[in-house]
């Protein structure tokens, strides 16, 4: 962060109609490196570990173009990160749409590069498979990082149709490769139904912290997320928020929705609870445009996205 160095801003409304002009993340500069760089949005359109609907791939394209919407200044939070910090559009990952493992190399060696620029990687999803390979860059560069969970699944599956890596999987590939230091992890917002009454206890058994939605339904959240940021202190902590964290009638656009989950109010209080925590990094993920014809579930990505840019190191609150 060089404060002298004049700061990108979002292309203005006043300048350019929202409807106009290329459709990249809060309308900022698109560029091909991370170098001078304090943050990066990429998007990863990968959407082949998905197990029920596709459409994941096509997140990235509608995000963007919904967080046209979104200006400079958080009014709620008073947090004006382009104030501070060099933001850019950094495109996407090219992942290999015909192989599942040959994109895991290709987006974690993509982030070790960002993570090599001391760049911070806020991530545009594609289905939830991509976290692996984020946090394998992530623990190269930081060790074993603390984890903020938001979704309405564990993820821990052991395979999915025998295969080890899927979007179901992540993080128990992430415990297993010692990626995750397992005592800072948080998992809020599970629900649904399950195959077994067991299905929670591995992650608790690692060491995680569960924070099923039942347990916290018409509750504010400011209460958790104090104790999150006890339990965590500066231990470098990626945020991973998967769209159906949130009630699908807020969210429908995603490829495995489950009745009963957070309210946005909620979705913001987790982020906005995150202040103060030592975030590396950060992903939205399993937005699905094609079961959201409205945008609705993309623009909701994008606003929560906006948000952790929010809520990032160095981001002076006026």
């Amino acid at each position: 962060m060089n404060p002298s160095t004049p700061k990108n801003q979002p292309l203005s409304g006043n300048a350019m109609p929202r409807f106009g002009g290329l459709a990249s993340m809060l309308r900022l500069p698109v560029v091909s490196s991370a170098e001078g760089l304090d943050v990066a949005f990429i998007g990863v359109p990968l959407d082949i570990g998905t197990s029920h609907r596709p459409g994941a791939r096509f997140g990235p394209r509608q995000i963007r173009a919904e967080s046209a919407l979104i200006r400079p200044y958080n009014m709620a939070t008073g947090a004006a990160p382009f104030d501070t910090l060099q933001v850019a559009d950094l495109g996407d990952v090219p992942i290999n749409t015909y192989s599942l493992t040959k994109s895991l190399t290709i987006i974690s060696d993509f982030y070790e590069q960002v993570l090599r620029a001391n760049c911070t990687p806020l991530t545009l999803g594609g289905d939830h498979t991509i976290a692996l390979p984020i946090l394998r860059a992530m623990a190269a560069q930081h060790g074993p990082v603390a984890l903020v969970h938001v979704d309405a699944h564990a993820d821990v599956n052991d395979e999915m149709f025998g295969e080890p890596v899927a979007h179901g999987t992540p993080f128990r590939r992430a415990v297993e490769e010692n990626l995750l230091d397992c005592h800072k992890v948080f998992q809020i917002g599970l629900r649904g139904s399950g195959y077994a009454a067991d299905d929670f206890d591995w992650p608790r058994a690692q060491g995680f912290t569960l924070v099923p939605a039942h347990e916290i339904w018409y509750q504010s959240l400011a209460p958790l997320m104090a104790r999150v940021r006890e339990r965590i202190g500066n231990t470098p902590c990626y945020l991973s928020f998967d769209i159906d964290g949130i009630d699908p009638a807020y969210a429908g656009g995603t490829g495995t929705p489950e009745i009963g989950g957070l309210s946005v109010p909620q979705a913001l209080e987790i982020i906005r609870g995150c202040h103060g925590l030592n975030l590396v990094g950060c992903d939205l993920v399993e937005v699905s445009p094609p079961y959201d014809l409205s945008g609705n579930t993309a623009l909701l990505g994008a606003n929560l996205l906006f948000e952790m840019l929010c809520v990032l190191p160095g981001v002076l609150r006026r």
